[in-house]
């Protein structure tokens, strides 16, 4: 399975749109209450017209456990939503499977449409995940607010949330923005059986394996280029954990 990435180029964005809309109105009004909003595929496909309209936010529960998150929907997606289900009864799923029928949508259905939609742009990861990606990536483009985007998705760290993505972690950003209790729930976990040190050492080990395989003829290209990319990443994580450290003792 292909690792679903966000749709980060504004043209290809726009074309995987259109195309859409090409295919049926209802897949990309789809697509815009996703990355406008940044629900789940599951949840939009259980709208109904009076679920949606006409409101500036929406109550979703998230997991099993039922917990409750607020999306927010842009005045632009409030506008277009409203067109899409003029004179639709307000009883009526939003995204309906057939014409006629108060089905909604299967999401087998949306993949086909999606996977035929992003070859037909040249995007060769899509998936249900690329909506709310989209939305993500630019929202944090935009805010550069990751604890938003954590809190939203019910994500443990900012660090998955980065993940998710695709972007290098801010450690400035996490540092800045960590609570009291946060720190606390930290320093709880790394002293737990020695967590800690435990994860220093795994992360030594792979340097020292590096270190001593660096020397090795018989590596390809390819390997001294991953090492490259990872010792730029920790060099940029290190310095930017010395400042923050430095700031604290200022």
């Amino acid at each position: 399975m292909n690792w679903v990435a966000p749709i980060k180029d504004e043209k290809t964005l726009e074309d995987f749109k259109q195309r859409l809309k090409q295919i049926d109105q209802k897949y990309y009004i789809m697509f815009e209450i996703g990355v406008g909003t940044g629900m789940q595929l599951q949840d939009i496909l259980k709208l109904k017209v009076k679920d949606i309209l006409n409101k500036e936010e929406l109550s979703v529960s998230i997991g099993t456990k039922g917990m409750k998150t607020l999306f927010r929907i842009p005045k632009e997606l409030q506008d277009l939503i409203r067109e899409y289900t003029k004179g639709k009864p307000k009883d009526s799923y939003v995204i309906t499977g057939f014409s006629g029928s108060n089905t909604p949508l299967s999401r087998e259905q949306v993949y086909r449409v999606y996977r035929t939609a992003g070859k037909d742009v040249g995007l060769s990861s899509i998936g249900a995940q690329t909506m709310r990606k989209t939305f993500a990536w630019n929202y944090y483009k935009k805010t550069g607010d990751i604890y938003y985007l954590q809190n939203l998705f019910n994500h443990a760290s900012p660090s998955i949330t980065y993940r998710y993505i695709g972007e290098k972690p801010n450690v400035s950003i996490i540092f800045k923005k960590m609570t009291a209790s946060e720190n606390e729930r930290c320093r709880r976990m790394l002293y737990k059986d020695n967590a800690g040190k435990k994860r220093i050492n795994s992360v030594v080990e792979v340097l020292n394996n590096i270190t001593v395989e660096i020397d090795n003829p018989a590596n390809s290209d390819a390997f001294y280029g991953r090492v490259d990319t990872l010792l730029n990443e920790l060099e940029e994580l290190i310095q930017n954990y010395t400042n923050e450290q430095n700031e604290q003792m200022e």
